[in-house]
């Protein structure tokens, strides 16, 4: 089977969340698994990626893409890693930024991007079974193969699979750009109109042949209005191409037995060997050195739909009254940031918050962290409680999305086994996270038992082992 995923993020070349984890990760994971079978990336050439990977790079061929009126100059470059061929498309003027998103012409950027997707197939001589699609920003590579290349004979036989990874971004635009910027016939308007205006999301989701989400609960959450961001009639509609399927991490690259970035390696046979990542975090951040003191961690982007107003409610009272340390890495909204900064000011010797985004220095707080804090009113599937898991950082969450598909909470059953890996509340109430905390700090007292917990934490399976079964399942029943 020949497989083409097209993203606008990869990881390791350039990402900004859990997009680029994803497809740095599963195509890699099929390829390990069906070795026989052909997979490949394609994304935009964009600025930032770093002179390592351009110095890998081979320049293929360049060509011309048409979109509307425009006859844009597109360069084709390839770098194999892993057994997994990626294709980077070159303009500078559409790619050579400083970030990935934000711009006034995102619309027009990732319309060319899909554009020359489709031709590239036939520059390169490359026509795949199955296209894989991700998020609005590769929405139209699945618009434009149904309405501009299906008369084909190399392309009428591909199929799609179209992944929401996160609903709230749905590409709207007004309809007076359809043409312009969309290259698309007003006869064509019906199958991305919705709500009013251009949603390239719900022209994707109509012209696939599967649609997925990153995890089961969430697929069954989009179909109300309360998750769908306005999207749940047209989701009950497709229902019966619509799958869940949970997604994984790399663990190659999140090992606490071979990660470089942190100070001491260990497994869950030798958890006691955290307490010097503990030591060394701790140095990091000013706090006092201190083994015995409960850790926890936040590492999110501060945004009100990660669940930070219920920390901010409760917070400050639990860092006062408990002998605790909370260690806070991320960036976003202004409120969120201030927040943390007077809690850092006010308990010096309890609280940091590293304002930033640093994917190194997140892995130290993990390997150093004893509970991980994520109590999100929405979180599509979520793969920092994951991570947090590998390296024995308890989490906390919410049960919604992924979070409930992933983390259940503890208990101690009539035999004595620990069930659940971390402590989870249902409903979105500052109180019932406050609880679930009080929870966690008083076993981690009970040192027998805490130690159980974190052991049976670390031993979760959330590799893309059965995510890639399930992804080559859907596949097959395509092809």
């Amino acid at each position: 089977m020949k497989i083409l995923f097209v993203g606008s993020e990869v990881m390791p070349f350039a990402a900004t969340g859990g997009l680029g984890d994803v497809l740095g990760s599963l195509p890699n994971a099929l390829s390990k698994a069906y070795n026989d079978n052909d997979i490949r990336v394609v994304m935009p050439l964009y600025g930032t990626i770093g002179k390592i990977y351009r110095e890998g790079m081979t320049f293929l061929k360049s060509f011309e893409v048409k979109l509307s009126w425009r006859k844009l100059y597109c360069g084709v470059f390839t770098f194999e890693k892993n057994g997994v061929i990626y294709y980077f498309l070159d303009n500078e003027y559409y790619f050579k930024r400083d970030s990935l998103y934000g711009c006034f012409d995102d619309g027009e950027r990732y319309a060319f991007f899909c554009a020359a997707v489709l031709r590239m197939m036939y520059e390169v001589n490359f026509y795949p079974d199955m296209l894989h699609a991700h998020d609005w920003q590769s929405a139209l590579s699945v618009i434009y193969l149904n309405l501009k290349y299906r008369q084909i004979e190399e392309y009428k036989n591909i199929r799609t699979v179209f992944t929401i990874h996160n609903i709230q971004y749905q590409g709207q635009y007004d309809f007076a750009i359809l043409g312009d910027v969309f290259d698309l016939d007003t006869r064509d308007k019906r199958y991305v109109e919705y709500g009013g205006c251009i949603n390239l999301m719900k022209g994707a989701i109509e012209f696939s042949d599967f649609v997925t989400t990153v995890s089961p609960t969430y697929a069954k959450e989009i179909m109300s209005p309360q998750y769908s961001q306005g999207l749940d009639s047209m989701l009950s509609r497709c229902a019966g191409k619509l799958r869940g399927i949970l997604n994984g991490i790399d663990y190659e690259y999140y090992n606490p037995q071979t990660d470089p970035d942190i100070l001491m390696n260990y497994t869950w046979r030798s958890v006691n060997k955290k307490a010097a990542n503990k030591s060394a975090i701790q140095e990091y951040c000013n706090l006092p050195r201190r083994e015995e003191v409960l850790v926890f961690a936040i590492i999110s982007r501060l945004a009100s739909h990660k669940g930070l107003d219920l920390i901010k409610y409760i917070m400050e009272d639990f860092v006062a009254s408990n002998d605790i340390q909370l260690i806070v890495l991320g960036k976003g909204e202004y409120d969120y940031e201030c927040y943390f900064r007077y809690l850092a000011g006010k308990y010096r010797d309890k609280v940091s918050a590293l304002l930033v985004y640093d994917r190194q220095l997140s892995k130290k707080i993990y390997a150093a962290a004893d509970i991980f804090l994520m109590p999100s009113k929405s979180e599509p599937c979520g793969l920092s409680q994951m991570i947090a898991s590998r390296y024995g950082a308890v989490p906390i969450t919410r049960e919604t999305g992924g979070l409930y598909d992933s983390i259940k909470g503890y208990y101690v059953d009539e035999k004595g086994n620990v069930c659940g890996n971390g402590f989870t509340f249902a409903n979105y109430n500052a109180h019932e996270l406050s609880d679930r905390m009080y929870a966690a700090l008083s076993l981690y007292h009970n040192k027998e038992e805490w130690l159980k917990l974190v052991r049976k934490v670390m031993r979760e399976d959330f590799s893309w082992e059965k995510s890639a079964g399930e992804y080559m399942q859907l596949y097959k029943e395509l092809v």
